[in-house]
């Protein structure tokens, strides 16, 4: 019986290490790396993404300044933290091909946090009020207790908070300094806590594409950051994590999945992004190696002895796609099929022919760990994607309290909001 079980748990692991190493990857520089910026023309009156049959999707708010991430506090306030790229940091390439219908366009960061109330209950935002100003290319939010906290590009902050204020004027506490973004280079800052509320993870990404200018401009980036929520302790969780953004914890675990973007300019097809579990102490290749032991032929620097243990991610999701908001469905309106499962937004790329990324991803979830490919959830922004037009670009997620999905559209300034069925009000 003995040897029965041994055998039993050997063709698990053999097949569980057979799943992670299935992906085929063509040799670097296979194609020709392009720079093919999306035109973003948006959308006309009345028209939306489309999600699958049974689902309504709405707008739920526009004429926000490029809105990017999202948080709701407890008493249903939604947070909008609007940054973008801070033109002053624009590189004279970027600056030459700026244009008002470019996905690349780099319009100067209006650096706040707008706060959206529903005084009625119909689904819908009936109050707006600037929450938070004066910030640094604000993007993570959360709330411990009676403190907020603001991700900057160079700091996390914190701020006194009150049930119900629509307004911080407070002077914040400034916890941890954070490495500033590089130019237009991975400056968002995401964070999220445990169930505890005793940690803070802080994802960081990378000042260059590859290293390309030393290890030595890359301390305390292309990693997850671990610190407790009074400042102490900040170190380093997880490493060689190239751009993480979307963070969460897989529901019914103690497990937290990050959504990375890859390296570029290696082809059309290299380097997929990906969603994976983060493994505290875990090491996931960046500089020198891509999706395990896939070596970086750029990379010059003398490899650690980490390299040898480099994980290998665990969904891949495509390359150039930008994969950024992450959430996983905790609630119970959607069809069960979606329950625990991951929704993944995906910006869209701005370096591959043809076009890819522009849509909302969903990961099916059993038990903790993915049990299917991912698959289209929320689509219709790619208009031509030889030609590279399209309506909009989807980047922060949010389940709210009542069951609902909201997705930022951060190139035309709106929100939507994706239900199941139509149950009475939105």
């Amino acid at each position: 019986m003995r040897k029965y079980l041994l055998s039993l748990l050997l063709l698990w692991i053999i097949k569980q290490l057979s799943a992670q190493t299935s992906i085929s990857l063509p040799a670097p520089h296979a194609t020709k790396s392009h720079t093919n910026y999306s035109h973003v023309k948006g959308w006309k009156p009345g028209e939306t993404p489309q999600a699958p049959a049974g689902f309504e999707v709405l707008l739920y708010a526009d004429g926000f300044e490029n809105p990017r991430w999202l948080y709701e506090l407890p008493n249903g306030d939604i947070l909008v933290a609007e940054s973008n790229s801070n033109h002053s940091t624009l590189t004279k390439i970027g600056a030459a091909i700026i244009g008002a219908n470019k996905s690349n366009s780099m319009k100067h960061s209006v650096d706040r946090i707008t706060l959206l109330r529903d005084t009625n209950h119909d689904g819908i935002p009936d109050v707006r009020t600037v929450f938070l100003q004066q910030l640094e290319q604000p993007f993570g939010m959360l709330l411990i207790g009676n403190y907020f906290y603001v991700a900057n590009t160079n700091a996390l902050l914190r701020y006194p908070y009150r049930k119900g204020d629509t307004l911080i004027s407070a002077t914040p506490t400034k916890i941890a300094e954070l490495p500033a973004g590089s130019a237009n280079r991975h400056w968002t800052r995401n964070i999220i806590t445990n169930k505890e509320q005793s940690k803070i993870y802080i994802a960081v990404g990378s000042g260059t594409d590859h290293a390309e200018k030393g290890l030595a401009n890359e301390q305390s980036r292309a990693a997850i950051l671990e610190v407790n929520p009074d400042g102490t302790g900040l170190h380093i969780y997880a490493s060689g994590l190239r751009n993480p953004v979307g963070m969460g914890w897989a529901p019914g675990t103690q497990t937290l999945w990050v959504a990375v973007n890859e390296r570029d300019k290696l082809g059309d097809d290299l380097v997929p992004d990906y969603l994976t579990s983060v493994k505290e102490g875990g090491f996931y290749g960046w500089p020198w190696t891509y999706y395990g032991q896939h070596r970086d032929p750029r990379v010059k620097e003398p490899a650690p002895p980490e390299v040898k243990n480099t994980i290998i991610p665990d969904v891949p999701l495509g390359a150039h796609t930008a994969s950024l908001g992450l959430v996983f469905y905790s609630g119970d309106d959607f069809p069960e099929k979606y329950h625990n499962g991951a929704f993944i937004a995906q910006h869209g790329s701005w370096n591959r022919k043809p076009v890819s990324g522009y849509k909302v991803l969903f990961v099916p979830f059993e038990k903790g760990k993915p049990s299917g490919k991912p698959e289209d959830f929320l689509t219709g922004f790619v208009t031509d994607s030889v030609a590279g037009t399209v309506k909009g670009r989807p980047v922060g997620l949010l389940l709210t309290h009542d069951g609902s999905l909201l997705v930022t559209d951060d190139k035309t300034n709106r929100i939507w909001k994706v239900r199941y069925g139509k149950k009475g009000k939105m």
